[in-house]
């Protein structure tokens, strides 16, 4: 038998017999527990979404699928059922993303660092936008999502961590912490990136980055996963590459990289004739949607390109170049181990 080879018809039939034995039978039966994250939406009604796929394996494998055998959330039974094109809702509301704090961040700190109430109408706002952003899946989003209650709950734990605050902090997270000292350390830039984030918002400029599975998982900004992907997406523009080395070579330079001076022809030959990477200097907080010049761009390999990106905040090419040649120098100093000519150790200062 193989796990998730279940049909549209099998599913259905599960769901019939879920209608006649009623939910507490059909759950007792098959030895499911209720779901405590997904949930199977059809014809008005909700249905427990692993019990359900478990089940639908009788119809179309032959045998049920115990409860151990697979996993309620997106990685077995909810997968599988929207791969059919039943709808998939979540129970509880997802984790709250950087990018969502750094907009209640903002509010908050307009607000003089002072909790907000559920029909203050920033709020009510605030919850429209953060159910435009394009970084949830439509399965994790219930009826509360981001509703104004939640989003003046979060107000009230980032505020109850302001060093200013008396009272006793609420249950609030470590991320929380993390953005609200980003904006306590860099009030103006961070408010700078929360009004790039509304802006590309409003003007569905991040409908079309990737999803968060097809991003680094160690690449890293303050400013959140939306301006990084917007970001990437302008380096990963093959005409403003193109145009970029088309100038460099018309000036008669090299394509070597601008911060450690690797040239993929120098190296590779005809393989490697007219590659480098393109990365984007200007910084998140400032680069709007305004024309991409190419002094905006810098020629990297891909080594060094990994490496500004790794870990925030991000290093600019000439930054790199010195830590770079600042490496190389150190090396340089540092005695041999060994003589060279005979490989033995190299003799012991006097």
């Amino acid at each position: 038998m193989r796990k998730g080879a279940i049909s549209r018809d099998g599913v259905l039939k599960a769901m019939a017999e879920y209608d006649e034995l009623g939910r507490d039978r059909f759950l007792s039966e098959y030895g499911y527990k209720p779901a405590t994250g997904y949930l199977l939406l059809h014809e008005d009604r909700t249905y427990d979404s692993k019990a359900i796929a478990g089940v639908a394996h009788k119809f179309d494998q032959g045998r049920v699928l115990r409860p151990d055998e697979l996993i309620g959330g997106r990685s077995h039974a909810a997968r599988w059922l929207a791969r059919l094109g039943f709808v998939i809702r979540s129970s509880r509301s997802p984790d709250w993303t950087r990018d969502e704090i750094i907009l209640a961040c903002d509010l908050a700190m307009a607000n003089g660092w002072k909790r907000l109430e559920f029909d203050d109408p920033r709020v009510i706002e605030l919850s429209a936008q953060l159910q435009t952003m394009p970084i949830h899946p439509e399965e994790l989003r219930n009826e509360l999502f981001r509703n104004p209650n939640g989003v003046a709950r979060k107000t009230v734990d980032i505020t109850s961590r302001h060093p200013g605050y008396r009272g006793k902090p609420t249950n609030g997270n470590a991320l929380d912490v993390e953005v609200m000292n980003d904006f306590l350390a860099r009030p103006a830039e961070m408010a700078e990136v929360a009004q790039r984030i509304r802006h590309g918002l409003t003007a569905g400029e991040f409908q079309d980055l990737p999803s968060e599975a097809e991003e680094e998982d160690d690449y890293s900004a303050p400013e959140g996963r939306l301006l990084i992907g917007r970001h990437r997406s302008r380096e990963r523009d093959k005409g403003l590459r193109k145009r970029k080395i088309d100038a460099v070579l018309r000036q008669g330079r090299q394509l070597a990289c601008e911060a450690c001076g690797f040239d993929f022809e120098q190296v590779y030959g005809d393989r490697g004739s007219g590659y480098i990477e393109c990365h984007h200097v200007v910084p998140l907080h400032e680069a709007g949607e305004g024309r991409t010049k190419l002094s905006d761009l810098a020629l990297i390999c891909a080594n060094c390109h990994r490496m500004i990106h790794r870990r925030a905040p991000w290093p600019t090419p000439k930054d790199l170049r010195s830590l770079v040649q600042s490496r190389r120098y150190t090396r340089a100093r540092i005695p041999s181990q060994h003589n060279a000519e005979t490989d033995e150790p190299a003799a012991a200062p006097s």
